[in-house]
């Protein structure tokens, strides 16, 4: 058995920054398999995750190493997906389901928001559902409309669910770790373009809470909240802001819901103006949210400028990669954007 690390809401949380490096799809996997050695009750399963590796080759060597009965390949039925999970976790198993891509999490919603989102609420706390599903979102493969989705506004809105975003493979391997130990339903979202990206991460189990912002950078003169994808590329948008003496800091919630926005609240009353990027379509996103809160709260009071979002335009994705590009908003969008509201621009 591994004895897990568990990091508190009193311990600060940061990155590693030297150490072994692995990709984003590694420390999933890495995630995934310790908490099968540690509990069990821990099993995976879905679509081509088995024999094939996951159709990003993130479960691969995972049912050579505990075999069928725990690593279990499924027909093609997101619905089943869902509701297997759900089954299981009510009697007492810690099951990881991945949904190939999040388009098709639409075949699951029945599951998934009138059941296992309201199960643990309407047994008054007597029924548990230890459930993670995994994910991957986002575009950026020329996937085209039915490939490329982010779905996390639709289950933030949902109570009963928790909704994770993780940007970097530090965050993804804790926050997974964090997720399975749930005693709730998790969506865990991990976007493609994320996988192959590199970072030091611990070989130990370690958990960072459902809980907590993380602040990715500082600065001083405009605050960026970005998730996912979105965070490295801010974090490359403020490098090339740097040089023009414009200094962001970068808001990474991890967590959707429970939304964590204090340290958001913290930053912005520092630098007195604030931008929200998301790669998901504007209206209805989850920058709504995000602006709502901070404009409730003792920041308003600190605010030079409104509040902006700069997110996804309102139309499927496109199959073309130069329209696809356009879509979603790029380091170049997010440096101008940036620039404008430091210098006054809106």
């Amino acid at each position: 058995m591994l004895e897990p690390q568990i990091l508190t809401a009193t311990q600060p949380i940061e990155t590693e920054t030297t150490g072994r490096e692995i990709t984003y799809a590694q420390a999933v996997r890495e995630a995934i398999r310790q908490a099968m050695l540690a509990d069990e009750r821990v099993f995976l399963f879905g679509e081509d995750v088995g024999v094939y590796g996951g159709a990003f080759g993130v479960s691969d060597g995972l049912l050579e190493e505990f075999g069928p009965e725990r690593v279990r390949d499924t027909p093609i039925s997101e619905a089943v997906i869902a509701g297997t999970a759900i089954g299981a976790a009510a009697t007492g198993m810690r099951p990881i389901a991945e949904i190939q891509f999040m388009d098709f999490i639409t075949l699951s919603m029945e599951q998934l928001v009138l059941q296992g989102a309201k199960m643990r609420f309407m047994f008054g706390g007597k029924a548990r559902v230890p459930l993670v599903l995994r994910t991957p979102a986002g575009s950026g493969t020329g996937a085209a409309a039915q490939h490329s989705e982010s779905l996390e506004a639709w289950f933030v809105h949902v109570p009963g669910l928790k909704v994770v975003m993780p940007a970097t493979p530090y965050d993804v391997k804790g926050l997974l770790l964090a997720a399975i130990e749930d005693d709730n339903p998790v969506i865990f979202v991990e976007n493609k373009l994320l996988y192959k990206t590199r970072g030091v991460v611990p070989e130990e189990y370690y958990t960072i809470p459902l809980s907590q912002s993380d602040i990715k950078r500082k600065g001083t003169d405009l605050t960026i909240v970005a998730y996912s994808i979105m965070v490295p590329r801010a974090l490359e948008a403020a490098a090339e802001l740097a040089k023009e003496g414009i200094e962001i800091e970068l808001v990474d919630p991890r967590t959707l819901k429970p939304f964590d926005p204090e340290p958001m609240i913290r930053s912005v009353k520092k630098t007195g103006k604030a931008l929200v990027v998301h790669e998901a379509p504007i209206t209805g996103g989850f920058g709504g949210e995000v602006v709502a809160q901070l404009v409730a709260s003792e920041a308003f009071d600190y605010l030079d400028a409104p509040v902006h979002r700069l997110a996804g335009l309102d139309i499927p994705i496109p199959y073309n990669r130069e329209l696809e590009r356009r879509t979603i908003p790029q380091v170049e969008d997010i440096v101008r954007e940036a620039r404008a509201l430091v210098r006054g621009e809106y």
